[in-house]
């Protein structure tokens, strides 16, 4: 699942037996489990079910489109295909187990360049390094105009114009209502701006404006 159909699922479904994973905690695609009455999401093992495999470019560096267009190209639909991650000539995919044979075995070549392919353990993909800065603000209102608008020093004016114009995204889908309500844990994108993730919300000032915190990622 995309990011914002992960977003739309949790806020839909109330259910306790949901988990999401992609194979680690900050995997940006993770496949949906439901799980039977008998089972804790603790107990849940993704390992039966996610797999990562490890490939290596030889005298070339394919980019993430190139490796996403190969295994597509073996007939593997983009759904069984998670979070692929690039560090130089190597890069990690994680996939269904169901496809994982595949893959192996016929994922030869990325592009121009030829690959070798190797199965990993969930756990040793390297993860990515995310930078963020934390920022406090107020807010008259958790309008997406002015959550926006602080996150990404712009007035309030300046981000509605560019919500209309349909620059914004909440929850990685695009929404041009300013009106919006945002909520804690909330991911706000804006072209040509960059992308920040409401933290927490909490008291209000003199003014009677709500404080907030946030992070914004560099």
């Amino acid at each position: 699942m995309t990011p914002a159909e992960q977003f739309a699922l949790q806020r839909y479904y109330t259910g306790d037996d949901l988990v999401l994973t992609g194979g680690q905690p900050d995997c940006e695609r993770q496949v949906a489990f439901f799980l039977p009455e008998y089972m804790e999401p603790e107990s849940f093992d993704p390992t039966e079910h996610i797999r990562a495999l490890r490939f290596e470019a030889h005298f070339g560096m394919p980019g993430h489109r190139d490796y996403l267009g190969a295994a597509m190209g073996l007939g593997i639909a983009r759904a069984s295909l998670g979070d692929i991650r690039l560090f130089d000539e190597v890069a990690y995919v994680f996939c269904l187990s169901a496809v994982e044979p595949l893959l192996l075995e016929e994922l030869k070549k990325v592009g121009r360049v030829s690959v070798t392919a190797s199965a990993c353990t969930l756990s040793d993909v390297p993860r990515p390094v995310v930078h963020v800065k934390t920022i406090t603000f107020t807010v008259k209102s958790l309008r997406l105009d002015a959550v926006t608008g602080a996150l990404f020093g712009l007035s309030r004016t300046a981000a509605a114009e560019l919500i209309r114009l349909g620059a914004a995204s909440l929850n990685y889908a695009v929404c041009d209502r300013t009106d919006a309500p945002v909520r804690e844990g909330d991911v706000i994108s804006l072209r040509g701006h960059g992308k920040g993730r409401l933290r927490s919300i909490g008291g209000r000032s003199k003014k009677d404006r709500l404080f907030a915190e946030a992070e914004v990622y560099l």
